[in-house]
This record gives C-alpha cells, structure tokens and sequence, in this order.
C-alpha cells in the first residue's frame, strides 16, 4: 500500500512516520522546500519525545519519503491524507485555505482511482466540498467515468505522547461513504489494532462533528474545574480535595479535572472558536461552549492577578521567573499558550522576565523576540527574581533545589499555575506560595 500525507506538521509527520513503521510505504509532501530538505537530514521540526529516531530509521529504509511536488506522486498512491493547517481565520472560523489548494492539485493531476481522506480538523461538511470540487473538475478535463472516494479520519493525538497514541489508539474515527473506502481504511489501520480492532467507522459528516466534540469536552472540563477551583479559593474548600472526591465517581472520572492557568495549543482554542462559528453559521448558538472560551480566556489572566495582589499593585520594575513556556510539557508548542498572556500582562507593567522552557526557547523567541531574558536553566532564570510563576508543568520543575532557590531570590513568592508544589512544605522552605484553587 502506497501512502501520501500532504502536510507535514504535527499530524502530518508523525502519521507518516507511524505508518511507514507499520511497514507502508509513504510520501510526506510539503510545498516548503527547507522544511523537506531539512527532514531529509534528520532535522525535525517539531519537538515530540521519540519522533526523530521512528523519521530517520523509515527515512534510511526507503519506506518514509519527503517530497515537494504532489502532482508528481499522486497517481502513484492509493491513499491521500491531506493533514494540512486549519487555523483560526479574523472571525474564528477554520480557514480551509490551505485544504484547497491541496484539492486543487489533486483535482488537477488525478488519473487513477483514489481515496482522499481529510485529517485535518476542518467544518462539518468539507468532506463533501472536496468531493464536490475534484468531481467538477475531473468532469472539466473530461474524466467522468474517473471513480475516486472521499472520507474523513480526525486524529486524536496528545502533544507530547503522539507516537504512543497513534501506534497504540483508543479508538480511530473513520467517516466513510462506501464499501471501498471502509476496506482500505482497515486494511490501512489493521497492523495498529490487531489486539482490538477499535475503528469506529460512521458517516462521513458525523466523523467530522466527533472531533470537534470531542475537543469542546475537554476543553469544557478544563474550564469548568477553573470555575470550581476559583469558587473553591473563595469560599476556602480546596480544589485538590474536591477533584479527588468528584474523580472517584466512575460517572465522571478522572481524567481533564486539573485545574490551572487555562488550555492552549494548536487544537481546543481555534476548534472552540470553530465550533462556535458552526453554530452560528447553523443558526445555533453553542451557548455552554461559549461559556467555556470565555472562562478560559479570564483563567489566562489569573497568574498575573495573583502576582500583582501579593504586591497590592506596586509591580513596575520587579523581576519575574517563568518555568515553562510551551502550552503544555513535553513539546515545544507555544500556540495560545497561558505564558504568553502572563508575560504580556508582565511586560506591559514594566517587569522584567526571565524566562526558561526545556524545549520551547527557540519557539518563544518567535513570539517574544528580546523582550525577555532567555535563561540558560531553572536557576539562571530565578536569580535576583521577585517571584517564580509556573505556567507549563514540566517534570524537571517538580523537585528543585528550594535552598538554593531561596538563596538566589530577591522575594520568595511561588505562583503555581499548575498546582505540582505542596504548600506547606514551601512553607517550610520560606516561601510564599499561592496555587490555584486553594486556601492563600
């Protein structure tokens, strides 16, 4: 079986490398020749724990290809994934830009039977626009007897356990619209799932609603324990007690009830904004969902607030630690990351950051440029700080040497935007310590 996957970002590339271990043999297409080149070379430009060695071993096998030029490779393949980017256009729908020049490509240099499937998370019914738009034009260049299919596959990957998630899946979501999409689809996923053979297959415009549903619920849960944390910090429960007693209840779970500084990343804040818009344009407002954007927003802000009411607003010219910059550990995704408000928030009140991430300094320089001081590691970034905020829950933050910490600080005031530090020993250590969701 010959695959292509056109795109390769976060989706696009770990796919392939995923399936070229499964022993298929795919053509990874991206239109930036650097980005190829640079693959080509073992250069990955994504961080992900274990995506370079799967890239290169596959790439050295010939059975992981990169290429440019789509039209070249198409009629060779049985398969198209078009994993291209869908982000967040002015008005918060999925801009699907990039999804049409690729079906534009395809529509123009097909000449053999083909499946294309959409992995990005693109609006409900888009599998049917490029349906729609490769049948008119292969009627165009006088191809009508030319079949071909169309189906939806959403991924479902976690940043930062993407190749463990793809080898070893929950379940896959496969939209399809005939007997011959099906057969290929499982035949195409068979080797992931030989234990439990988990794909779901469903209509076409269902799969394209369950990733978007299933994004706004977790999301929803994210944002619904900020609300209790913050309602628990006021009334004086503490949130870390009310999420065990809430978790052991096999109706609800444990699992999305930490609360924190707020979610970002490349998936729920433009799939929220998406979702919303599809109602709309439904003539449906989403109002619970709504509702969780706009929590969510009000939660990025809240480490900034607590550091600014410990100092009662006397703020401009103090100096900030902040560990972890990426929206989440083990990857160096900064999109919509809580970082980014909090030192926006910093900045504007003329204090000074110093900030320090294990993956994400190259990314942040990005979006920060020099407005901050890059440190080298967790203690150049405290030196001479007025207060350490923890945005990002990496695991080399959990255990630092707080004497050392308390030696080099300025002021000894811990903001812990994901609740990894136990208060009372803080404490114990001289420190001045505020989580979310519990008693100051």
């Amino acid at each position: 079986m010959k695959v292509a996957i056109i795109g390769t970002g976060y989706v696009g590339l770990v796919s392939g490398a995923c399936f070229a271990e499964m022993g298929v043999d795919v053509t990874c297409v991206d239109i930036d020749k650097e980005k190829i080149e640079g693959l080509k070379q073992g250069l990955i430009p994504i961080y992900e724990p274990g995506l370079k060695g799967i890239v290169m071993r596959n790439y050295e096998a010939e059975r992981l290809h990169f290429v440019t030029d789509l039209a070249s490779v198409v009629n060779q393949m049985d398969i198209v994934f078009i994993a291209v980017g869908t982000p967040s256009d002015n008005d918060g729908n999925a801009d699907l830009s990039y999804v049409d020049k690729v079906v534009e490509t395809i529509a123009n240099n097909m000449t053999v039977p083909l499946l294309v499937v959409t992995k990005s998370t693109v609006p409900v019914g888009t599998s049917f626009r490029v349906r729609d738009k490769i049948r008119k034009r292969l009627d165009e260049r006088g191809l009508t007897k030319l079949d071909f299919d169309v189906a939806s596959n959403p991924e479902f990957l976690k940043e930062g356990a993407a190749i463990n998630d793809f080898m070893s899946p929950d379940r896959v979501v496969v939209g399809v619209e005939s007997k011959t999409a099906e057969d290929l689809m499982s035949k195409l996923y068979r080797p992931f799932l030989l234990n439990n053979f988990r794909i779901i297959f469903m209509d076409i415009l269902s799969a394209e609603m369950t990733k978007y549903a299933s994004n706004a619920m977790l999301a929803t849960r994210i944002s619904f324990m900020n609300d209790i944390a913050n309602l628990s910090e006021i009334v004086g429960a503490d949130v870390n007690m009310v999420r065990k007693g809430m978790g052991s209840d096999t109706r609800i779970g444990r699992s999305f009830l930490y609360p924190g500084c707020g979610y970002g990343g490349s998936c729920f804040p433009k799939d929220i904004r998406a979702i919303i818009k599809i109602g709309e344009e439904a003539g449906y407002e989403m109002k619970v969902i709504k509702a969780v954007e706009e929590v969510n927003n009000i939660q990025k802000s809240i480490l900034f607030k607590k550091f600014n009411q410990y100092f009662d607003g006397d703020i401009k010219g103090k100096t900030v630690a902040v560990w972890g910059l990426s929206f989440k550990p083990e990857t160096d995704d900064m999109r919509d990351a809580p970082s980014l408000t909090l030192i926006d928030s910093l900045l504007k009140s003329e204090v000074k950051v110093r900030a320090y991430d294990p993956a994400a300094m190259q990314e942040a320089q990005k979006y920060l440029d020099d407005k901050i001081y890059y440190a080298k590691d967790i203690y150049d970034a405290a030196f001479e700080a007025d207060a350490l905020i923890v945005p990002t829950e990496w695991k080399e933050f959990r255990l630092p040497g707080w004497a050392v910490l308390k030696k080099i600080m300025s002021n000894h005031l811990v903001i812990d935007g994901r609740n990894i530090y136990n208060k009372e020993e803080l404490e114990t250590h001289g420190f001045e310590y505020r989580g979310i969701g519990q008693k100051s």
